[in-house]
């Protein structure tokens, strides 16, 4: 994704590596101005909230300038890197200083070499302006003079009016959620004047409301506007930076976190639970490492719950299934992209195998062994975390007993394993030591009954009790 500047320089801008991801953090920078790069080199590496991606340069050239440093969270479709692709040498960084001089159209064009494109990160909040309001980038008309752009945010930031300029008429789509807009209709605010409050510029029913009540602003009594900046600071004052640690929400944790909130309050779970010996099964999985044609591979027991849960999938195909609640209706997979919730240095991943019901016991060990190995090294790909239908998660390698799972987006059901303990177990009417274990499976109660999760439950653990099920029932 790029854009030309001058004759000789282009600007790199952070693609959408995933399927709608608005923004990414710059993790870290593989070069530095000066550097010579060459077509297909990666250049620095990112997180979204999916995962951590490298991206690569798609050209040749020298870099003339790094937009953004370390650390710092940047919108989808902003310049982050300028590349001479003449080889010219890098020019000098421009200063802060220097933003407002260029303050009419007619500059920007006629004087390129001040690279007005330098001023670009202005328009999503990484610049000079005062204000942390961030803005995503929209498509329209493009407009080529940014002085009148910098102006429009700055007059959206609170800082003064907008420039009479003839290109400053065309302005952004203010951001703010559907049921903030149908407000402002109602109210007849409208809402490129009002002054967005929200996190990352986004337009709150508060401002709405403000923008609806003008008269109150000048009020003789500050008590009104005085009161939000009182009730912000309390948590400010009892803070204790000497014990306690403040950690911002973003990337994985933060898609993790609105992805529960989302499942937990939309799906209702049930949750059901059953203990069984899967003595044989560990005895299976002894005997498995020694097979040839397994040799080499990831073989433990997770494997042959995997392989259970994918015969009772077979057995009960019902569910394999989503509910789409726009067109109110149950969405049965004729496929299955098993799931393997994975703990990472940086949170909480679901990557799942495509086509999982398709595979043979060998090659399901290959899939569980890369993508094991893939997400400990934090390589995970926003592709291979989508388009899951039902996931494991096993809890027990933490030495707990079960869980109740909260289900991943768009799935309808979710198994936790337990740890695997030996305990005092009848078999064959006598007690004896027997190595046990707890399986929970959490289900979307919209379209899963209690009776189809019942037999999920049974069929795994029947499984897992009996290993030559996989036979006879696959």
């Amino acid at each position: 994704m790029t854009t030309m500047t001058e004759a000789s320089v282009r600007e790199f801008k952070m693609p959408d590596v995933g399927e709608g991801l608005t923004e990414a953090e710059i993790l870290k920078w593989y070069v530095q101005a000066g550097d010579t790069v060459t077509d297909g080199q990666v250049v620095c590496e990112v997180e979204t909230a999916k995962a951590a991606v490298e991206l690569p340069i798609p050209y040749d050239g020298v870099v003339r300038e790094l937009r953004f440093p370390e650390g710092t969270t940047v919108d989808v479709g902003t310049a982050i890197i300028a590349v001479d692709v003449a080889g010219g040498a890098p020019a000098a960084p421009e200063t802060p200083a220097e933003a407002p001089e260029a303050s009419t159209a007619p500059e920007a064009s006629a004087a390129p070499e001040k690279k007005p494109e330098g001023r670009q990160p202005v328009l999503v909040g990484y610049g000079v302006a005062a204000s942390s309001t961030k803005r995503r980038p929209r498509k329209g008309p493009e407009v080529p003079v940014q002085q009148a752009s910098v102006a429009i945010q700055t007059e959206l930031n609170g800082h003064g009016p907008a420039t009479t300029s003839p290109a400053a008429t065309v302005q952004p789509r203010p951001l703010a959620k559907p049921p903030v807009r149908k407000l402002a209709k109602d109210l007849g605010v409208d809402l490129t004047t009002v002054i967005p409050s929200g996190p990352d510029g986004i337009i709150t029913r508060e401002d709405v409301h403000a923008a609806a009540t003008p008269a109150e602003a000048p009020a003789p009594e500050p008590v009104v506007t005085q009161a939000p900046v009182t009730a912000a600071a309390a948590p400010t004052a009892s803070y204790d930076a000497a014990r306690e640690t403040r950690v911002p929400v973003k990337g994985v944790r933060k898609a993790t976190a609105a992805a529960m909130v989302g499942s937990a309050f939309t799906a209702p779970h049930v949750t059901e639970f059953v203990t069984v010996d899967v003595t044989r099964t560990l005895k299976l999985v002894e005997e498995l490492k020694q097979d040839k044609d397994l040799q080499g591979l990831r073989v433990n027991p997770l494997l042959l719950i995997a392989k259970a849960l994918l015969v009772a999938i077979k057995r009960n195909p019902d569910i394999n299934a989503s509910w789409d609640e726009t067109n109110q209706e149950i969405v049965l997979k004729h496929y299955v992209n098993l799931g393997i919730a994975a703990a990472t240095p940086r949170g909480l991943i679901v990557p799942n195998i495509k086509d999982a019901h398709t595979k043979t016991l060998p090659q399901l060990a290959e899939s569980l062994g890369e993508l094991v190995a893939t997400a400990k090294e934090g390589r995970t790909s926003p592709a291979a975390m989508q388009g899951g239908t039902v996931t494991i998660t096993n809890v027990g390698v933490f030495g707990v007993d079960t869980g109740t799972p909260i289900l991943p987006p768009g799935e309808a059901a979710i198994l936790a394993v337990g740890a695997i303990k030996l305990q005092p177990w009848v078999h064959k009417g006598k007690v004896k030591p027997r190595q046990v274990t707890t399986l929970a499976l959490s289900f979307d109660h919209r379209l899963v009954d209690g009776e189809l999760g019942s037999k999920v439950l049974a069929d795994v653990a029947a499984v897992l009790e009996q290993p030559k099920k996989l036979i006879t029932w696959a």
